[in-house]
């Protein structure tokens, strides 16, 4: 087995960025879910709220990030280090943690047509993982773990599936994973949960299978939502705890992950 592809979100919800090598950091892979938006609550918006995000491109430069969207001018945004304080949710139920609100000139606010701010996880230490996880382990403003690994096997089982429901096929982008590994059975990773796998010269905990959501039935490149794959994750994937595609993973150290190394289990 080997990395196919490496992606990351740098502003949560928004369109990814591929990567031929990403730093691994103990909260993820470096940039990535380290920005978020905020409604007036200071609850994060994403793809579930307005599908429209996935339209928004993200490019990071030093200090900063520069945001582009069809159709309106561009936003330059530099790392608000000594910006306002706010205590943030990613989502409503979820723990509040301290950020920086970013000056993104009413940016957001005009795009989304509500309240919306930017804001900016400058201390990544500050929110733990909360289930599966030990003592120590955080993550940035990704739903619950710091990275996402699915297959390409696995892919390929549900795109079988949705062609013989006369479906159209969909593409890995619609389930915004980090670690994208090829070589693998289909749905080999169930069998990971609990195990460990070393990745190019990192050794990961495998936390739990994850659970999908609505972000899965929007096209990542127009922003259309659709029914599929959910439907047919409902259909062959549904389990007590969700209907699951991919799995949760921890790193157990730092390093460079780099497309093509090896995937081997450990445990």
């Amino acid at each position: 087995m080997q990395i196919a592809s490496l992606h990351t979100y740098p502003i949560k919800g928004c369109r990814r960025l591929d990567h031929d090598a990403a730093a691994v950091e103990p909260w993820g892979l470096a940039g990535d879910r380290r920005w978020m938006i905020v409604d007036a609550d200071g609850v994060g918006i994403t793809q579930r709220i307005v599908p429209a995000l996935a339209l928004v491109t993200v490019r990071p430069r030093p200090g900063g990030l520069t945001v582009r969207t069809p159709g309106r001018p561009g936003l330059d945004v530099t790392e608000p280090v000594d910006g306002a304080k706010q205590h943030v949710r990613v989502f409503r139920w979820k723990p509040s943690v301290p950020a920086r609100v970013a000056d993104d000139g009413g940016w957001f606010r005009e795009f989304l047509g509500r309240d919306a701010r930017l804001v900016w996880l400058g201390d990544p230490t500050v929110r733990p993982v909360a289930e599966n996880a030990q003592d120590g382990d955080r993550v940035s403003f990704a739903d619950a773990y710091p990275l996402l690994l699915a297959t390409t096997a696995s892919l390929a089982a549900v795109n079988d599936w949705l062609v013989e429901d006369g479906e159209e096929r969909v593409p890995m982008t619609r389930f915004r994973p980090n670690l994208v590994v090829e070589g693998a059975a289909p749905w080999a990773e169930d069998g990971w949960v609990g195990g460990q796998l070393r990745i190019g010269g990192v050794a990961f905990r495998v936390a739990k299978p994850c659970d999908r959501c609505l972000v899965t039935t929007i096209d990542q490149d127009t922003a259309e939502v659709g029914r599929e794959p959910l439907r047919i994750l409902g259909r062959y994937r549904r389990f007590p705890d969700g209907l699951m595609f991919g799995v949760n993973v921890i790193p157990d150290g730092v390093g460079v992950l780099r497309v093509g190394d090896r995937v081997l289990g450990l445990s």
